[in-house]
């Protein structure tokens, strides 16, 4: 690849370094939050899905907005918008705020990263694609590694608060070399804004994950978890119905005709769900369960993020030689074995056999995503890509918000099941939600053994 051909993805992958930054370092203070805002720690998982779930909503204008305004002009704003919500969380005084502020930053990082990619896939030729994937997926590996050292350092010499405002640096430098190096293309646009099919979604995405978020948590009145829960599925087969009569919808259920395109979205939601719930529950083990400090916390959690790294410098050989299909149900089985194998550690387990089997863990996770990810354009249409982009986008971060509210609500029944309360966690509560997480990836694999043996062979 030219110079040129590995800064591009480089660049527009600044988004997610800041993304997988952000949350990597929150995940690691959540302990430190809560005793700040005087709250349960497992309700600041509100602080997390808000922003996921904003990510969600906001995501099907993504696309439509780059036709419209130019990718590169959209990229710029949304990562000036992701830093200035990252400035406001860091002067929250309550968790309401907290959560109103994060909703903002999502709002910002819902186009930063689908429209990134979006340059990239126009950028970039099918042959080179593999690699600059690679190249794609470096800086969010890069932000997962110093997230959780950086986040208990914080924690440990200064306040809570420099977590968010960190960000505001790295969303000028992105903004700088996104002016400087990248074109701004865009394709031609033909159709309105889709304002109803937007609302439909929205609330249908809201409600879903606002009901499992208050499930059994004593946050809202039952009542309202199951007005959440109906109201969002209303929504969602309201949509549908309506997507199927209106040819410019915002978001376009039939691109899932496309085979590999589907495996990737629809068959990767139980890989994805996993990768929302795991972040979330280690540091909160390792500190209240375990009893580390955020720095020793932090330590070990970044174990995870080590071995996705260092998986790039096969990615591209064991593409070649294994091949789409059986790279993806290969790693997919071996990662939720490593899940389950979370659920044994204990406060006496070696801190370097955590290490150890984070970092491998992390490794194969790393492995089946790539996979997933560069295959899942293969056969879509270039006309469609910004569409695409915007749905596999959304399902994305959907499914990591999931993750996140079913892992709070795994604990929390956990905890009551042993006769404790969600306020004083110990070991014990967290061990069932990590077999539960790690048996839900093996649903993936319904989905992967349909691949056919030479999936992908052009991107090889």
């Amino acid at each position: 690849m030219t110079d040129r051909s590995r800064l591009i993805p480089i660049i527009v992958a600044c988004p997610l370094f800041l993304q997988n930054l952000d949350t990597s370092i929150m995940a690691t203070a959540l302990p430190s939050i809560a005793r700040s805002l005087d709250v349960q720690t497992l309700h600041l998982n509100l602080a997390i899905t808000s922003y996921l779930l904003s990510l969600a909503v906001f995501l099907p204008a993504s696309g439509w907005l780059a036709d419209r305004y130019g990718a590169r002009r959209v990229f710029c704003t949304a990562i000036a918008l992701f830093s200035l919500g990252s400035a406001l969380c860091g002067l929250a005084q309550s968790m309401p705020q907290l959560v109103v502020f994060r909703v903002l930053q999502g709002m910002g990082g819902a186009m930063m990263v689908p429209v990134g990619r979006l340059i990239l896939l126009r950028s970039v030729p099918p042959a080179r694609m593999v690699a600059a994937m690679v190249w794609f997926t470096l800086p969010g590996a890069v932000g997962r590694v110093a997230g959780p050292l950086l986040g208990g350092l914080v924690v440990t010499i200064a306040s809570w608060r420099w977590i968010f405002l960190l960000n505001i640096p790295f969303g000028v430098l992105g903004v700088l070399a996104a002016m400087s190096f990248i074109d701004d293309t865009h394709e031609p646009l033909h159709q309105r804004f889709d304002l109803a099919g937007f609302v439909l979604l929205s609330a249908g995405l809201v409600g879903m994950v606002g009901g499992l978020d208050t499930a059994g948590r004593g946050l809202v009145p039952q009542a309202v978890t199951i007005a959440l829960a109906g109201g969002g599925l209303l929504s969602l087969l309201s949509y549908w119905l309506y997507s199927r009569r209106h040819a410019d919808a915002i978001i376009d259920p039939g691109l899932l005709r496309y085979k590999t395109y589907r495996t990737s979205v629809v068959g990767g939601m139980p890989m994805r769900i996993a990768i929302g719930a795991s972040p979330f529950l280690m540091p909160l083990m390792l500190q209240l369960g375990f009893g580390l400090s955020p720095l020793q916390s932090g330590s070990l959690s970044v174990a995870t993020a080590v071995g996705s790294l260092s998986v790039r410098g096969i990615m591209q050989r064991a593409i070649r030689r294994i091949g789409f299909r059986k790279l993806l149900i290969g790693a997919t089985l071996i990662t939720g074995c490593f899940y389950i194998c979370y659920g044994l550690f204990r406060p006496g387990t070696p801190h370097l056999l955590i290490f150890v089997v984070l970092l491998f863990g992390g490794l194969f996770n790393s492995l089946c995503m790539v996979s997933l990810n560069t295959l899942g354009y293969s056969d879509v249409p270039k006309p469609l890509m910004s569409r695409a982009t915007a749905l596999s986008s959304m399902a994305q971060q959907l499914s990591i918000s999931l993750g996140v509210a079913f892992a709070a609500s795994l604990v929390t029944l956990t905890a009551r099941l042993h006769g404790g309360s969600a306020a004083h966690l110990t070991s014990h509560d967290f061990s069932p939600a990590f077999v539960v997480i790690g048996l839900m990836t093996f649903c993936s694999l319904f989905f992967f053994t349909q691949l056919a043996h030479d999936e992908g062979d052009e991107l090889r």
